[in-house]
């Protein structure tokens, strides 16, 4: 009796994705969709820099019509970072908009157009998996192609904004232990205002930096001390250190008459020690049990001010359930054109009202309050907000 081969099973969607150009990952995603789940339609939208639209991803300058952020079935995905299913008349079917996030870092909607009979939760499920697949290979794609971060601009880029962008690690991080939101504005000529952070097995750091000065001059002093903090770093050194280091850096570069002024956090993910140093005008705030504290740090020399600066830890501690945001100057001390300082009782009513939002919504609407203090979303100063969500190991 002849031996009956068993057929080969089908690639899975992700080896697929990877064995794909970079340039044609959302072409490769209509296919399958529409070969393995019938899907009539495949959209992929990038948040664009500012937060304020989703991008279709095409390829320029053949794009389609941007959709709100915030508003409408896209914009509710985006927000909640759960699927929607918008019911669309017979016989168009319904439209499936599927959070894009990865690793914590939100970076769009992909949109799928299903017949109506086929959409079920199940359904849902897997088109979920997909999208996280895809965003993982839309984020390697963009060190090898223009396409992805082309999509994500509603207009150019300053060259200092563009070099800040890349220095960035990201606008959010998530794992069990904690959940992290951040944003900067201008977004588009953002200048000095940087914020980074690394995690490894048991802790986090993280830094908000706010570079002296404005346009290229601030994005040249802002990337010489970040990447210094991270060569200090990643060579094991603690935290101290690591800010005594990149002093020296910047001090060596600009002899006293350029100086960055930086937050550094240092996270214990077992017991929620968190070793601070405060080199500048970043600020801290804790919200605990309904109730918001700015944490009063030492004031220490900003970094690069003089040479050979010693820096000294503190400690402070974290429950589960607390949350820190982080603001640079140009938001703590930005002034409406009447004069009224934004200050801290207006960030106060702003970080209560906002308790309840997920850490990244929280950041925006910081932003988003200053701007309204300002009168104008062109601010004069760069503007960095860091929320982190702390739940620890229980």
């Amino acid at each position: 009796m002849n031996a009956v081969n068993a057929p080969e099973p089908l690639p899975s969607a992700e080896a697929l994705l990877r064995a794909t150009p970079p340039h044609a990952l959302v072409a490769t995603a209509r296919r399958l969709l529409a070969e393995r789940m019938g899907a009539q339609e495949v959209t992929l939208l990038l948040a664009d820099y500012g937060l304020t639209v989703l991008q279709p991803v095409t390829h320029l300058p053949h794009t389609d019509a941007p959709v709100p952020c915030h508003e409408g079935p896209a914009g509710s995905a985006f927000v909640t970072q759960k699927p929607v299913v918008e019911v669309l008349d017979e016989p168009s079917g319904h439209l499936v908009h599927l959070p894009i996030t990865v690793r914590g870092d939100r970076l769009g909607i992909l949109s799928v157009r299903l017949p109506a009979r086929t959409v079920a939760p199940d359904t849902v499920l897997q088109l979920g998996d997909f999208a996280t697949a895809l965003g993982h290979e839309v984020t390697t794609a963009g060190r090898d192609t223009d396409l992805y971060l082309q999509a994500r601009r509603t207009r150019r880029l300053t060259l200092a904004a563009e070099m800040q962008w890349q220095l960035l690690p990201g606008r959010g991080c998530a794992r069990r232990e904690y959940i992290i939101g951040a944003h900067l504005e201008p977004a588009y000529a953002i200048g000095g205002d940087n914020f980074d952070w690394s995690t490894s097995a048991d802790h986090l750091t993280l830094t908000v930096t706010d570079g002296m000065g404005q346009g290229i001059d601030a994005s040249l002093l802002t990337n010489l001390t970040v990447s210094a903090l991270r060569n200090a770093r990643r060579a094991g050194i603690g935290l101290a250190d690591q800010a005594a280091l990149a002093d020296q850096a910047v001090f060596a570069q600009y002899g006293g008459k350029a100086y960055a002024s930086t937050l550094l956090l240092h996270f214990d993910l077992d017991t929620g020690t968190v070793h601070a140093v405060d080199a500048g005008s970043p600020q801290l705030f804790r919200q605990r049990g309904g109730h918001t504290e700015r944490i009063e740090l030492d004031a220490q020399l900003p970094l690069g001010m003089f040479e050979e600066t010693l820096y000294e830890e503190q400690t402070f501690h974290v429950e589960p359930g607390d949350r820190l945001i982080a603001v640079s100057s140009g938001v703590h001390g930005t002034r409406s054109a009447a004069g009224d300082l934004f200050g801290e009782r207006v960030l106060r009513q702003v970080l209560g009202a906002t308790r309840s939002a997920e850490p990244h919504e929280a950041a925006r609407a910081v932003v988003a309050g200053l701007i309204e203090h300002y009168g104008s979303r062109e601010l004069l100063s760069d503007a960095a907000v860091v929320c982190l969500d702390w739940n620890g190991r229980r």
